[in-house]
């Protein structure tokens, strides 16, 4: 009893020291929510509105005391729209319930666009693989008419010569014609290479005459014009094989030659008439037709040499 006394007292002194907002009309109240079917304006706060929002009323008669305290009471609406949504929890859950369900429904991604997807995915894959086999056929068809070319250009290395052999007899390239022949290119006046590449030269040489029956002929050709006469010539081939034959030319003849068989030499001046001869360690092997098939570098020792020569040889016959 005296509690209710107080609150009414409270409620009053509230009433009397707060300034009047003018009076609303019917519109303006129904635009706020705050008249009722009935008739009677609400809103404005009292203690039976508050009274009312507490006992549990409608969520419109709550929204309704709650946005009424706001204007007359100065609170913020952000504390109205708490209540009104506190009050209506139950509509909300439901209602986003409902949206979760149309948009799980209705995604971008349906049946008919994953098929679609699928569909094109499929058709890239089938155009991609079409591609790379045309690739490689093209490719294949680029290597296999590039083949007779390389057979072409093995054969770049030799050609026409002309010079004097070791009893001082003019000799060319058809005086070799059906024979195999074996070619080293170097000087007399060599102190230690050139010797030794002749000398492994004739041993690979009488291991496959001895064992495979096989007649090659080897020839020494010098680099050395000015000093390689014909009589130095041929007291050093004799040296080294009964078989070898020794060649030498003016200087022209000798550029002409190594060119052809793509050797390099060049003289390296010293003092007085002592010079060595810079040049290249290469054994040439030709076919009886004088034609290039392969050449031999000082890592060839006596052994792999006389294998070497055997292979070529057996594979040219079996071809």
């Amino acid at each position: 009893m005296m509690r209710r006394q107080a609150l009414q007292l409270l409620g009053r002194a509230l009433h009397t020291s707060a300034p009047r907002a003018p009076p609303l009309r019917r519109p303006q109240l129904a635009a706020m929510g705050g008249w009722r079917s009935g008739g009677a304006p609400v809103g404005f706060f009292s203690t039976d509105a508050a009274a009312g929002a507490a006992q549990g009323g409608s969520k419109s008669e709550a929204a309704a005391a709650a946005s009424s305290g706001a204007v007359q009471g100065g609170s913020k609406p952000a504390e109205a729209a708490a209540v009104a949504q506190g009050s209506g929890g139950g509509g909300q859950d439901g209602k986003s319930e409902q949206d979760k369900g149309k948009s799980v429904r209705g995604g971008p991604v349906s049946w008919l666009s994953f098929l679609l997807l699928l569909v094109t995915g499929g058709g890239i894959i089938v155009y991609y693989d079409k591609e790379k086999k045309r690739q490689i056929e093209e490719l294949k068809n680029k290597t296999n008419s590039v083949k007779p070319a390389q057979t072409v250009g093995t054969a770049a290395i030799g050609g026409p010569f002309s010079l004097l052999n070791h009893d001082g007899k003019p000799v060319t390239e058809k005086d070799f014609l059906g024979k195999w022949t074996l070619l080293y290119f170097g000087f007399t006046h060599c102190p230690d290479i050139c010797p030794d590449e002749l000398q492994k030269m004739s041993a690979a040489l009488n291991k496959i005459k001895e064992k495979e029956k096989l007649e090659i002929v080897p020839v020494f050709i010098s680099v050395d014009p000015e000093r390689d006469t014909v009589e130095q010539v041929h007291d050093y081939v004799k040296e080294f094989h009964e078989d070898l034959i020794g060649l030498t030319g003016t200087s022209e003849e000798i550029r002409k030659v190594a060119r052809a068989y793509r050797v390099y030499y060049m003289k390296t001046e010293e003092e007085g008439s002592d010079y060595l001869v810079d040049h290249s360690i290469v054994m040439y092997l030709m076919n009886p037709k004088m034609e290039f098939v392969k050449f031999f570098g000082k890592n060839y020792d006596e052994d792999t040499l006389a294998q070497g020569i055997v292979k070529e040889i057996r594979e040219h016959k079996s071809s």
